[in-house]
């Protein structure tokens, strides 16, 4: 756990090599979602929605209470995900977002900081590295091969793939080769280290450059979307908009829908 694979990377790859590399994929992180805004049309729904909710509400929110609203979004569906009433699935998703941040955040700090072989980092620092990367695959690995073939969820086959699964199946192919990699390197693996390297790095690039068909940007929407939500509730305006076209309880011409079994 206290292992710091970039340290041992330095003697053949120089750390200027590995800074580039991760600033590059935040530059595609943010072109990914631009371009996925633009694509979409996200940006143009919530400024249209907002200008119905404005013309609908029937009470104004102060500074004071949206301050709050924007607290319980961030205490509610931001930091424990309340909004998914399945504990299973909420936990699930805690894991692997807690993982993925944890291990996003450090591997920018060793990096940056301590990716040459002189370069002694903090054991706290290497340990959240790899204890962010195994939550990520227990939280991952779970919703894939339990979670999603419950029939009482979702009910897809594991080895069902569409275009959005691109994300989480990227995601779990970085950590899992990044823990593999860290471990056949402190072992002195030899070829089999520069493979998983490999691997990990391959994985890393589809999961940062594939933002445009994966549903990473959907990590910066959902927040936007839940304070818009609250935001309406607080002001009156969600009663008084029309509702979708396509209502929970029915479909197309008075069909009956069944509310989804998972949320």
């Amino acid at each position: 756990m206290t292992y710091n694979p970039f340290a041992e990377l330095s003697a053949t790859i120089p750390a200027a090599a590995m800074q580039a590399y991760v600033v590059l994929m935040f530059i595609l992180v943010v072109a990914g979602t631009l371009l996925d805004v633009m694509h979409k049309k996200s940006a143009k729904y919530f400024f249209e929605h907002a200008k119905k909710a404005e013309a609908a509400r029937t009470r104004e929110v102060g500074s004071g209470e949206k301050v709050a609203v924007l607290t319980k979004t961030i205490a509610h569906d931001v930091l424990t995900s309340a909004e998914l009433l399945s504990p299973r699935r909420r936990t699930a998703h805690l894991l692997t977002m807690y993982g993925f941040v944890a291990f996003a955040v450090t591997t920018v700090i060793l990096v940056f900081s301590h990716a040459s072989a002189d370069a002694s980092a903090p054991g706290i620092v290497t340990t959240l590295w790899h204890l962010g990367a195994l939550a990520v695959c227990i939280g991952g690995y779970w919703f894939w091969f339990v979670i999603r073939v419950d029939v009482a969820a979702e009910g897809n086959p594991w080895y069902r793939l569409v275009r959005a699964d691109l994300f989480v199946l990227s995601l779990l192919a970085t950590t899992t080769f990044a823990l593999l990699w860290s471990i056949a390197q402190a072992s002195g693996a030899g070829a089999l280290t520069t493979l998983l390297f490999a691997l990990f790095v391959i994985s890393s690039t589809v999961l940062f450059g594939g933002v445009l068909w994966s549903k990473f940007a959907h990590m910066f929407f959902k927040p936007a979307a839940a304070f818009q939500k609250h935001l309406a509730e607080a002001d009156g305006s969600m009663d008084n908009l029309p509702p979708p076209a396509d209502r929970p309880e029915t479909f197309g011409l008075g069909i009956k829908r069944e509310m989804p079994r998972h949320y």
